[in-house]
């Protein structure tokens, strides 16, 4: 009797399962951990994922694609309002140039806004922004001996005669 009712749960974990899980517009493994899948969402790293999960009540090493719609609608609105409930030290952007206020970015939306700062830097010729437009290093790093590139590489040849 209690291995009837064990076949009958697995197979609606089965149906249940998801092996694709769309969560703040980027599709995770179903088979990874929640916590570890939710890193795979751009902006969310180790520790918010951690915050997260603890707040949806979610178990952390149940397999993501197991999680109900629920749940996994919850997880989302987590990540949206995130920067709602945490200390303004677990953000990623405090301070932000336009606004002023800290916020927490995610997905797509971390690319543009480094490209935003990045070109930020270049109008207003400042030395990170100059660097960044010759394609230098630019946060002190040696450049006599690392990060050389080009056709003149090494040490030329003593020439015959000379």
């Amino acid at each position: 009797m209690a291995e009837a009712k064990n076949t009958k749960t697995e197979e609606k974990e089965k149906d249940d399962f998801r092996y694709i899980v769309r969560i703040v517009n980027t599709d995770i493994d179903g088979n990874k951990p929640t916590v570890v899948g939710l890193q795979s969402i751009k902006g969310v790293g180790k520790r918010v994922a951690e915050i997260v999960v603890n707040k949806a009540g979610v178990d952390r090493l149940a397999k993501i694609g197991a999680v109900d719609e629920a749940k996994v609608a919850e997880l989302t609105n987590l990540i949206s309002t995130y920067s709602d409930y945490v200390p303004h030290w677990a953000v990623n952007r405090q301070h932000d140039y336009e606004t002023g206020e800290d916020h927490h970015i995610f997905g797509t939306e971390v690319d543009m806004v480094l490209k935003d700062d990045i070109n930020r830097l270049k109008m207003i010729r400042c030395y990170r922004g100059v660097r960044h437009e010759s394609g230098h290093k630019l946060r002190g790093q040696r450049t006599r001996s690392n990060g050389r590139k080009g056709l003149t590489l090494g040490v030329s040849k003593a020439r015959p005669g000379k």
